[in-house]
């Protein structure tokens, strides 16, 4: 029979895409307000992998992934997506979102992001919002899934998660040193 025990806290992400650049480093601001200091930022690049977006919130869209110092328990993202649907909000205008934010998380074994939208690989969490797991750690490195967001499954994409990722795994070796302390 196996034992029920609490799993290694797991390491915040969050894409942020906007047609204004501006507001990106605006919801960065208070993201980290929330959730703690940036500790990594990716490069400005482009959402443009689909143009789902676009009747809504207009083209082109600018996009920064952000990964936080504090890590969180991996029961926290249903608060948190609720959390950034909230922030998004705020920046509605006439009803459409300037700013979409994408949280999720980083854990040795997967990459998962929180949606509100359900299909056949999520997993429902509580409160409308489900699991998705977007990408597995296999033989050294994030691999994509067959449902897997294009730009997610990019591999210069993945390089960046495997580096968040080793900062992570750096995190959780200082933890277990300071228990065994």
């Amino acid at each position: 029979m196996s034992q029920p025990r609490e799993p290694n806290p797991v390491k915040l992400i969050a894409s942020i895409f906007s047609p204004k650049e501006y507001l990106i480093q605006e919801v960065i601001n208070e993201l980290s307000l929330r959730y703690g200091p940036v500790d990594w930022k990716s490069p400005p690049m482009f959402f443009d992998r689909t143009r789902y977006y676009e009747r809504e919130m207009g083209w082109p869209l600018h996009r920064r992934f952000v990964s936080f110092e504090r890590l969180i328990s991996p029961e926290d993202l249903v608060k948190i997506k609720l959390e950034t649907n909230d922030l998004e909000n705020h920046y509605l205008q006439e009803r459409n979102r300037l700013v979409n934010i994408d949280p999720g998380y980083i854990a040795l074994e997967r990459l998962v992001l929180a949606t509100g939208k359900n299909y056949v690989h999520r997993i429902y969490l509580g409160k409308g919002i489900y699991a998705d797991l977007t990408l597995v750690f296999k033989r050294g490195s994030y691999r994509p899934l067959e449902w897997t967001y294009r730009d997610y499954a990019d591999s210069e994409m993945i390089q960046m998660f495997n580096e968040v990722r080793q900062q992570y795994t750096e995190q959780l070796k200082e933890l277990k040193e300071v228990d065994r302390g």
